[in-house]
């Protein structure tokens, strides 16, 4: 396989989390740039919108030319969200649509209320066959491609686990004109090697340099794309992480199976761009695939001895069939986060790094060539609020349903989507004589006050109306504000008929929590009740102090916890 490399994209480097796309598009979906997203002049004013909105960070002069607005443009596009532009080669631009107006199935995605609807959008998308060949005529679909090269490994392996580098090396480097047994002789044959190298970083180097040399492009391209287009395929939910790679998602193994027999196509492009824009079709859209998918799930949730009932539901259609198997695949779901809730105790020192990482606003932690963590800048809110959940779920003991504890969308990883919405507190964690209400913010500026004052108190004010238990809150950001130090230092709130309440809201920093946390595990002292102390004890002088001092005061009790690992 001496033949020039070509990299193919499912994604875009600069859209980082293909999870935004859809807030991203309901903000486009609402403007005045519908129809009209070409042209220097609207690309700068669409970016200068989703900037307005919190979608990205554009800071000040740093992105003059709109390029933020491309990239979304870009993958609204290649989604089938909108018309993309029709080359002449290709047809007549008239044929499919208005260029940049919203398609039927991007009026579909707005509608997708729940993250695996979402999910089966993307779904929807990634498997028309749209990226050209190299011979030109045909196209394929480069989540076909990949699920056929993964369940070949599966079946000479018994796993369908593709790692990093050999996503890198012969994944997105392939395509169907490659032979597909030679292609996973080469997999298996890297493997091999790599699984003796006494170093892996100078191994991987090597590889990258050997198969650089038929591409014209940075060998840096093949991890940094890489990355960027596992990410993006896992939103497809066919895929989920194993390490830094892919592994099929037991529950669509079926499905994978059925996608994975048509890997290319010779229907011409404008077909496949009507296709896409009003919505392709999938296996589970035939009533017999829907009912094999759905025989093969109870299998598996019954060999996992997980209880479920679907005898409410009719069976008639494929729609019902599919709805079916959606209430066991949110069963499944949540099967799986109570087992990963349970195992946090054991994952404190990475939620530590965690922190670590937010509180200097992101970036990556390496633990070795196959484990990384890392926070994207431009992730950092909602971030902050899983790392937080993690924390609490490490801490243990609380009553309430893992799922229940948070109010942000999870990813098929477990890692976030976004942020949670408004309306309603962070984190509700509810112990058995007490409940802790936790919010969060990245804000650091004197507009934090402003921002988190009175929505914290009438949420932590719900609460107290809400359980008929004491109810405590904290308040955790990177910088404390003394104004708002200020607001929850008198920490009242008049509730229906102005029943005056005292509530018990303390602020922290992320590094003064961060140190408490760690403090807890290091001392076997892991307890709620500890938490609830620490608010306790932090809010006995409050009301002798101004809000200066009461954060020196605060910081001090923070030091003494110390104490914890005597």
């Amino acid at each position: 396989m001496s033949e020039q490399i070509t990299i193919w994209h499912v994604g875009n480097t600069g859209l980082r989390n293909p999870n935004r796309i859809q807030e991203g598009f309901s903000v486009f979906a609402k403007s005045s740039f519908v129809g009209r997203l070409h042209g220097r002049e609207n690309e700068l004013g669409f970016m200068k919108l989703l900037n307005e909105k919190g979608i990205i960070q554009n800071e000040a002069g740093k992105d003059i030319s709109g390029s933020h607005a491309r990239k979304w443009r870009l993958m609204f596009a290649r989604n089938g969200f909108i018309y993309p532009q029709v080359k002449k080669k290709d047809g007549l631009q008239e044929d499919l649509g208005v260029m940049d107006d919203i398609t039927p199935f991007g009026k579909v995605f707005l509608k997708a209320d729940t993250y695996p609807a979402m999910q089966e959008c993307f779904l929807r998308s990634m498997s028309v066959e749209q990226n050209d060949m190299p011979d030109k005529q045909l196209h394929f679909s480069p989540l076909r491609w990949l699920l056929a090269i993964m369940l070949e490994l599966e079946k000479r392996t018994g796993s369908s686990e593709l790692s990093r580098i050999e996503f890198a090396l012969w994944g997105h480097t392939t395509n169907p004109s490659y032979n597909l047994n030679d292609v996973v002789d080469n997999i298996l044959d890297l493997r091999q090697r790599r699984a003796v190298a006494p170093s892996k970083r100078v191994f991987d180097k090597k590889e990258i340099a050997k198969r650089a040399e038929h591409y014209d492009k940075m060998p840096e391209n093949f991890l940094d794309y890489g990355d960027m287009n596992m990410r993006y395929l896992r939103v497809s939910g066919v895929f989920q992480r194993k390490g830094r790679g892919l592994i099929i998602v037991p529950a669509k193994h079926v499905l994978a199976e059925k996608l994975a027999k048509k890997t290319a196509s010779d229907v011409p492009l404008m077909e496949q761009y009507k296709i896409l824009c009003t919505g392709a079709s999938l296996p589970t859209d035939n009533q017999d695939v829907a009912k094999s998918l759905l025989d093969d799930l109870i299998k598996q949730m019954k060999d996992r001895h997980i209880m479920f009932d679907i005898s409410d539901l009719p069976l008639n259609t494929a729609t019902e069939i599919n709805i079916a198997r959606q209430r066991l695949e949110n069963i499944l779901a949540q099967t799986d986060e109570i087992r990963y809730a349970s195992d946090q105790c054991n994952q404190w020192e990475e939620i530590r790094d965690y922190m670590t990482l937010l509180i200097k606003g992101g970036g990556k932690h390496v633990y070795d060539e196959d484990n990384v963590i890392e926070v994207p800048k431009d992730e950092t809110p909602a971030y902050l609020e899983w790392t937080l959940w993690r924390a609490a779920l490490a801490i243990d003991h609380m009553v309430n349903k893992p799922y229940e504890v948070r109010g942000f969308k999870l990813d098929s990883d477990f890692l976030p989507v976004s942020a949670a919405g408004g309306g309603k507190g962070d984190l509700y964690c509810e112990y058995s004589d007490f409940t802790i209400l936790t919010e969060v913010t990245m804000s650091t500026s004197s507009r934090q006050e402003a921002m988190e004052g009175e929505p914290v108190r009438r949420h932590v004010s719900d609460a107290v109306l809400k359980y008929d238990k004491p109810v405590y809150g904290m308040f955790i950001a990177i910088r404390i504000d003394t104004n708002t130090a200020e607001t929850f230092r008198h920490g009242v709130w008049y509730a229906k008929g102005d029943v005056k309440q005292r509530l018990n809201i303390v602020p922290l920093t992320l590094e003064q929590f961060q140190k408490f946390f760690v403090a807890m595990f290091e001392s076997q002292k892991a307890h709620p009740k500890n938490l609830r102390d620490l608010i306790d004890v932090c809010e006995i002088p409050r009301d002798n102090m101004e809000a200066p001092e009461w954060k020196e005061y605060i910081d001090s009790v923070i030091l003494d916890t110390q104490m914890l690992k005597r």
